[in-house]
Protein backbone atom coordinates (compact mmCIF):
# COMPACT_ATOMS: atom_id res chain seq x y z
CA UNK A 1 0.00 0.00 0.00
CA UNK A 2 3.28 2.46 0.25
CA UNK A 3 3.61 2.20 -3.41
CA UNK A 4 -0.16 3.34 -3.66
CA UNK A 5 0.10 5.74 -1.65
CA UNK A 6 3.22 6.86 -3.01
CA UNK A 7 1.61 6.92 -6.10
CA UNK A 8 -1.30 9.01 -5.41
CA UNK A 9 0.72 11.62 -4.03
CA UNK A 10 2.60 11.91 -6.89
CA UNK A 11 -0.88 12.05 -9.09
CA UNK A 12 -2.33 14.65 -7.08
CA UNK A 13 1.57 16.40 -6.26
CA UNK A 14 0.27 16.68 -2.61
CA UNK A 15 0.18 15.31 0.92
CA UNK A 16 -3.03 14.20 1.62
CA UNK A 17 -5.27 14.19 5.01
CA UNK A 18 -6.22 10.82 5.53
CA UNK A 19 -9.68 9.05 7.51
CA UNK A 20 -9.80 5.43 8.31
CA UNK A 21 -13.12 3.25 8.17
CA UNK A 22 -13.32 0.20 9.45
CA UNK A 23 -15.71 -2.60 9.42
CA UNK A 24 -16.52 -5.48 10.79
CA UNK A 25 -14.11 -8.52 9.72
CA UNK A 26 -12.42 -5.98 7.23
CA UNK A 27 -8.54 -5.03 8.05
CA UNK A 28 -9.21 -0.94 7.50
CA UNK A 29 -10.17 1.60 4.59
CA UNK A 30 -8.35 4.63 4.77
CA UNK A 31 -9.47 7.58 2.35
CA UNK A 32 -7.11 9.86 1.31
CA UNK A 33 -8.48 14.08 0.94
CA UNK A 34 -6.01 15.49 -1.23
CA UNK A 35 -7.16 19.02 -2.59
CA UNK A 36 -8.03 21.42 -3.44
CA UNK A 37 -6.70 21.52 -6.46
CA UNK A 38 -6.12 24.79 -8.77
CA UNK A 39 -9.62 24.04 -10.00
CA UNK A 40 -11.12 24.15 -6.37
CA UNK A 41 -11.63 20.53 -7.02
CA UNK A 42 -11.40 17.86 -3.40
CA UNK A 43 -10.49 14.65 -4.08
CA UNK A 44 -11.02 11.93 -1.41
CA UNK A 45 -9.62 7.99 -2.76
CA UNK A 46 -10.02 4.64 -1.16
CA UNK A 47 -6.81 3.22 -0.17
CA UNK A 48 -7.26 -0.46 1.24
CA UNK A 49 -10.49 -1.48 -1.06
CA UNK A 50 -8.08 -3.48 -3.41
CA UNK A 51 -7.23 -5.84 -1.16
CA UNK A 52 -10.30 -7.33 -0.62
CA UNK A 53 -11.28 -7.79 -4.12
CA UNK A 54 -11.87 -10.88 -5.65
CA UNK A 55 -11.41 -9.11 -9.30
CA UNK A 56 -9.67 -6.51 -10.78
CA UNK A 57 -8.23 -4.66 -7.33
CA UNK A 58 -9.96 -1.16 -7.59
CA UNK A 59 -9.94 1.88 -5.67
CA UNK A 60 -12.59 4.94 -5.74
CA UNK A 61 -11.98 8.45 -6.59
CA UNK A 62 -14.87 10.79 -5.70
CA UNK A 63 -13.86 14.77 -6.64
CA UNK A 64 -16.13 17.37 -5.27
CA UNK A 65 -15.58 21.55 -6.09
CA UNK A 66 -15.03 22.52 -2.56
CA UNK A 67 -15.34 23.87 0.51
CA UNK A 68 -18.57 21.92 1.11
CA UNK A 69 -20.22 20.54 3.91
CA UNK A 70 -19.71 17.00 2.98
CA UNK A 71 -20.20 14.76 6.61
CA UNK A 72 -19.97 10.95 6.09
CA UNK A 73 -18.78 11.30 2.69
CA UNK A 74 -15.39 9.27 3.30
CA UNK A 75 -17.65 6.67 5.33
CA UNK A 76 -19.45 6.60 1.49
CA UNK A 77 -16.01 6.12 -0.29
CA UNK A 78 -15.33 3.24 2.24
CA UNK A 79 -18.54 1.44 1.39
CA UNK A 80 -18.13 1.65 -2.08
CA UNK A 81 -13.99 0.75 -2.04
CA UNK A 82 -15.29 -2.14 0.49
CA UNK A 83 -18.41 -3.63 -2.07
CA UNK A 84 -16.09 -6.22 -3.24
CA UNK A 85 -16.07 -7.92 -0.24
CA UNK A 86 -18.98 -6.79 2.03
CA UNK A 87 -21.67 -7.33 -1.37
CA UNK A 88 -20.07 -9.24 -3.91
CA UNK A 89 -20.17 -6.04 -6.31
CA UNK A 90 -17.45 -6.03 -8.55
CA UNK A 91 -16.95 -2.31 -9.73
CA UNK A 92 -16.81 -1.59 -13.12
CA UNK A 93 -17.16 1.68 -15.74
CA UNK A 94 -20.30 2.10 -15.71
CA UNK A 95 -21.47 0.59 -12.62
CA UNK A 96 -23.99 1.79 -10.73
CA UNK A 97 -24.12 1.79 -7.34
CA UNK A 98 -27.38 2.56 -5.22
CA UNK A 99 -26.62 3.11 -1.31
CA UNK A 100 -29.63 3.73 -0.21
CA UNK A 101 -29.07 6.79 1.93
CA UNK A 102 -27.41 10.06 1.27
CA UNK A 103 -24.04 9.66 0.23
CA UNK A 104 -23.20 12.45 3.12
CA UNK A 105 -24.92 14.04 5.59
CA UNK A 106 -27.89 16.17 3.64
CA UNK A 107 -26.97 15.40 0.03
CA UNK A 108 -29.63 14.76 -2.62
CA UNK A 109 -27.47 12.20 -3.72
CA UNK A 110 -28.07 8.15 -3.22
CA UNK A 111 -25.76 6.63 -5.51
CA UNK A 112 -22.67 6.71 -7.59
CA UNK A 113 -21.70 6.31 -11.21
CA UNK A 114 -18.41 5.04 -12.09
CA UNK A 115 -16.28 5.54 -14.66
CA UNK A 116 -12.93 6.39 -15.47
CA UNK A 117 -11.07 8.65 -12.99
CA UNK A 118 -7.87 9.76 -15.43
CA UNK A 119 -5.31 7.82 -12.55
CA UNK A 120 -2.90 5.87 -13.95
CA UNK A 121 -2.76 1.83 -12.73
CA UNK A 122 -0.58 0.37 -9.92
CA UNK A 123 0.37 -2.68 -8.98
CA UNK A 124 -2.71 -3.95 -11.50
CA UNK A 125 -4.90 -1.68 -9.05
CA UNK A 126 -7.39 0.22 -11.21
CA UNK A 127 -9.04 3.69 -10.03
CA UNK A 128 -12.40 4.08 -10.61
CA UNK A 129 -14.36 7.95 -10.59
CA UNK A 130 -17.16 7.55 -8.46
CA UNK A 131 -19.75 10.25 -9.58
CA UNK A 132 -22.68 11.09 -6.95
CA UNK A 133 -25.89 10.73 -8.30
CA UNK A 134 -29.82 11.46 -7.07
CA UNK A 135 -32.40 8.98 -7.12
CA UNK A 136 -34.09 10.25 -10.26
CA UNK A 137 -30.66 10.02 -12.46
CA UNK A 138 -29.79 6.33 -10.92
CA UNK A 139 -33.38 5.62 -12.50
CA UNK A 140 -32.27 7.39 -15.45
CA UNK A 141 -28.58 4.91 -15.57
CA UNK A 142 -30.93 1.98 -15.30
CA UNK A 143 -33.35 2.51 -18.15
CA UNK A 144 -30.70 4.32 -20.87
CA UNK A 145 -27.53 3.81 -19.18
CA UNK A 146 -24.57 5.42 -17.87
CA UNK A 147 -23.32 7.34 -21.21
CA UNK A 148 -27.01 8.46 -21.73
CA UNK A 149 -26.61 10.24 -18.47
CA UNK A 150 -23.45 11.65 -19.15
CA UNK A 151 -24.42 13.10 -22.04
CA UNK A 152 -27.58 14.46 -20.71
CA UNK A 153 -25.19 16.14 -17.76
CA UNK A 154 -23.39 17.52 -21.03
CA UNK A 155 -26.62 18.72 -22.20
CA UNK A 156 -27.90 20.44 -19.45
CA UNK A 157 -24.69 22.05 -18.43
CA UNK A 158 -24.21 20.46 -15.07
CA UNK A 159 -21.21 20.34 -12.98
CA UNK A 160 -20.80 16.81 -11.41
CA UNK A 161 -18.16 18.35 -9.55
CA UNK A 162 -20.48 21.00 -7.54
CA UNK A 163 -21.89 18.43 -4.13
CA UNK A 164 -25.13 21.62 -4.33
CA UNK A 165 -25.39 20.57 -7.77
CA UNK A 166 -29.30 20.11 -9.40
CA UNK A 167 -30.10 16.73 -10.57
CA UNK A 168 -30.02 16.22 -14.48
CA UNK A 169 -33.07 16.56 -16.42
CA UNK A 170 -32.96 14.26 -19.37
CA UNK A 171 -35.36 14.11 -22.23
Amino acid sequence: MTDLRAHLRRHFGSEPDVASVTFVGMAPIDILRFGPDANGVIHYVSVGGSRASEGTPTEVVVGLRGPSATSGLARSVAVLAAAPAMEGLMPASDALVDLGQPAWKGAPFTAFLLGDSGIEPIENVQFLRAVPVTANEAAWVRLKGADAMRQAWEEDGVDVLDPTRSAAQPR
